[in-house]
């Protein structure tokens, strides 16, 4: 009897700690559900929502190589040599979001480029929009201008505060724009006319289509220097393709455009195939040289040249442009090959 219980209690006891020890398992938590990536097609193709939050993003750029050539003393860093290599790499970032304001947006632009000399990383772009509203630093309207390789039709990156209006026919808009030193000259007297808190300008356009013509009306007065320019752009569907003209008219070198008194250019963009187009264009400039009060006095230049246009592969493509260029002073061929892989 003393042996039959002392199994039955040992039998008990082991039960007992089996039981304990099932008790106190472990039991591993369930994954909690993954939140993936969600298009967002209110603002237009390649959006897609930031996780946790109802802002859309758009990741965009470009890898371009290219080489250029010219036939101008000293056009790459001084040199003798006659071609220079240059790489550039572009990242744009877009934010956009629905608010009781209208849409919010807001674009940082990352850029860098480098060749044999020197490399640099720069911001190329930083600017917020509210509705039609926009402010930061920026591209201003002189940075359009004819789709080819010829035409020198003005550029200014500067901080700026302004408004766009669009319809699907009519388009307009103003900015107030902060002049810099990188547009200065020296006035008579040897002073900055952007050194003091006169730097600001001003620019309005005005533009629309009206049946195949499409045309766009700039004009900016530049206070610090105390000149304005004036700014036509027209294009039209033409056969194969579009006609283009531009004309520009300036009361003296400003930031907004220091080239010439006036100039006048065109072009013809033909889209031969799906894959090829070829654009000639041609542009002259008329009373190039500014004495110390920025006013223009003589002098003339000419350009015309061909650029061609290749698409490899979607968002693969190959660009050759060829320019003769003519001034008082000289006369010169120039170019350039480049090869472009854009995301």
């Amino acid at each position: 009897m003393n042996i039959k219980s002392l199994l039955l209690g040992s039998a008990a006891a082991l039960a007992a700690v089996s039981g304990a020890q099932a008790a106190d398992a472990i039991v591993a938590a369930a994954p909690e559900p993954a939140e993936y990536v969600r298009v967002c097609d209110a603002f237009g193709t390649g959006y897609f929502y930031i996780p946790g939050t109802e802002t859309c993003l758009r990741v965009k750029g470009y890898v371009r190589f290219e080489v250029q050539a010219s036939g101008q003393d000293g056009a790459f860093n001084g040199d003798d040599r006659a071609w220079n290599a240059r790489t550039r790499g572009l990242v744009t970032f877009d934010t956009k979001s629905d608010s009781e304001l209208g849409t919010i947006g807001s674009t940082i632009t990352v850029r860098s480029w480098a060749d044999e000399s020197s490399n640099s990383v720069e911001l190329d772009e930083a600017f917020i929009t509210v509705g039609g509203f926009k402010a930061g630093q920026m591209y201003n309207y002189w940075d359009t201008d004819l789709s080819g390789e010829t035409d020198d039709l003005g550029s200014n990156r500067l901080n700026a505060i302004g408004y766009d209006y669009k319809s699907d026919a009519f388009f307009a808009g103003v900015m107030v724009d902060e002049l810099t030193g990188f547009y200065s000259r020296t006035a008579a007297n040897g002073g900055n006319p952007y050194g003091d808190n006169n730097r600001v300008g001003i620019e309005a356009q005005v533009g629309g289509s009206f049946g195949p013509v499409t045309a766009t009306l700039l004009g900016a007065y530049d206070f610090a220097a105390d000149d304005a320019a004036v700014r036509l752009i027209a294009s039209a569907d033409v056969g194969p393709g579009t006609l283009s003209v531009a004309g520009i008219y300036s009361t003296g070198a400003s930031a907004y455009y220091d080239l010439s008194e006036w100039t006048v250019a065109a072009e013809y963009a033909a889209k031969i195939t799906d894959k090829v187009s070829l654009t000639p264009g041609v542009q002259y400039w008329k009373n190039t040289n500014v004495d110390a009060n920025g006013d223009y006095t003589d002098g003339d230049a000419l350009r015309a040249g061909l650029t061609v246009d290749y698409k490899l592969v979607e968002n693969l493509t190959t660009k050759l442009s060829v320019q003769y260029n003519k001034t008082d002073a000289e006369n010169y061929w120039a170019g350039f090959v480049r090869l472009q892989r854009s995301f």
